[in-house]
């Protein structure tokens, strides 16, 4: 089966993966000169299944008005007059309903644990080096911040997921380079079997192992259009330094983030994407003593702090309302801020590199996989903030359903159908 997979993100090359390795002939389309230059270049690099969590959760909107005019925060808000935006809001204003978050993260949970299981046995078979880490660590500046985890927490305990509360002296046993903080946390939760990684990293790998196996790259190659026929897409039509070409295709996987949703409107697919802007600074570690050896979150400025090796990655804040991928001043601060009050002396703020990307999110949190509703056109798309942490399963459970196998796993509320109902 000839394939054509859009988008060389880190979902786009595991779908390929994944397709080669049900036999299929895989072409992928990416508009870069590489893979994973996009939203996959420079995200906070976590994959907690425990943690994965709807934007749309109980007391966001309260939280969002509180620091809305603050400097440091994890909300930038920029109202415009597209009506897409505020028909996402009104969405995601619905999904913040306790019964609703309920649903919606264990929806994420159950593709973020697959796609677990899919990287160990993937890693079982090839082993290499992705700047890999072990633990996850979430730190509460405030009774507030506890407060408003309450409602994971308690997802958590009902599914069994292994976890601790730990107290400020226990955050500092586990991350001993917290004793130079210049912030005492109040309590903290960890998930010691949840990990972080370089994912662009890990997916320039996961490239040259599909090329090795057949795959084939298009990079400098911008899709213009879907090639339908007969009510069927039956290729796509591309331009290149070549020129214009329509290739040719059984079956074409649409993974292309925030830009799918233009690419599919054309043919009365639907899909309620908004870029919601992340932002993230690498920096190289001066002093190990005093840096993290594993993957933190301050829950409080909804920012991460991740350990690469030598390198340390600063990621967070969501800027709603601008689609350009330009640089905000005030996000930068918040990303500086967060590393000097838990690491002041871990890197050189001089040296940090600094990052903007536009995450794909749904209302309600969850991805969209699997059928389109137009013959031989395939989703893979909406995995916001999460996409590193989704995206083994992602891929296997699209190649599944392509080639007809049954998928490892319920795929209720996974699919487009929910927007549907």
């Amino acid at each position: 089966m000839k394939t054509i997979v859009l988008g060389g993100g880190v979902i786009g090359v595991t779908t390929a993966f994944y397709l080669r390795q049900q036999g299929c002939d895989v072409t992928v389309i990416e508009r870069e000169p590489d893979v994973a230059l996009s939203t996959s270049f420079g995200n906070a690099g976590v994959i907690a299944p425990g943690y994965v969590t709807p934007w749309a959760a109980p007391g966001m909107p309260a939280k969002i008005l509180k620091y809305l005019f603050k400097p440091a925060s994890p909300l930038i808000f920029r109202p415009t007059f597209d009506p897409a935006q505020w028909r996402w809001i009104a969405r995601w204003l619905r999904e913040c309903d306790l019964e609703r978050f309920r649903v919606n993260k264990q929806r994420m949970q159950r593709i973020a644990y697959y796609s677990r299981d899919c990287l160990h046995e993937f890693r079982g078979r090839h082993p290499f080096d992705y700047g890999r880490s072990q633990g996850y660590l979430q730190l509460f500046r405030s009774e507030y911040d506890v407060e408003l985890a309450q409602p994971a927490l308690a997802i958590l305990r009902d599914a069994g997921i292994v976890h601790r509360e730990v107290s400020a002296a226990q955050c500092v046993e586990i991350e001993p380079g917290l004793r130079w903080a210049r912030q005492t946390p109040l309590a903290g939760l960890y998930l010691p079997d949840d990990e972080a990684g370089d994912c662009a990293r890990f997916t320039r790998e996961l490239r040259a192992i599909c090329e090795r196996n057949g795959v084939q790259f298009r990079f400098d190659t911008r899709v213009a259009a879907l090639d339908v026929q007969g009510g069927a897409v039956r290729g796509v039509r591309i331009e290149s330094e070549r020129g214009r070409e329509t290739l040719q295709a059984d079956a074409v996987v649409v993974a292309l983030g925030v830009d799918s949703a233009a690419l599919l409107a054309p043919l009365g697919v639907k899909v309620p994407l908004y870029p919601v802007k992340g932002y993230s600074a690498t920096l190289p570690v001066t002093d190990e003593e005093k840096a993290p050896h594993a993957a933190l979150m301050d829950e409080s400025l909804k920012t991460a702090i991740t350990r690469f090796g030598t390198n340390l990655r600063v990621a967070g804040t969501a800027e709603l309302g601008n689609r350009q991928t330009t640089l905000r001043e005030q996000a930068l601060q918040t990303l500086m801020k967060v590393l000097s009050d838990w690491f002041p002396h871990a890197a050189n703020p001089t040296s940090a590199h600094f990052w903007v990307g536009r995450r794909p999110m749904t209302p309600d949190g969850a991805p969209l996989l699997g059928p389109s509703g137009v013959d031989n056109l395939w989703l893979n798309v909406g995995h916001g903030s999460t996409g590193w942490a989704m995206s083994m399963g992602s891929g296997r459970v699209v190649a599944d359903l392509i080639t007809q196998h049954k998928p490892e796993i319920d795929l209720d509320g996974l699919t487009l159908a929910r927007y549907r109902k």
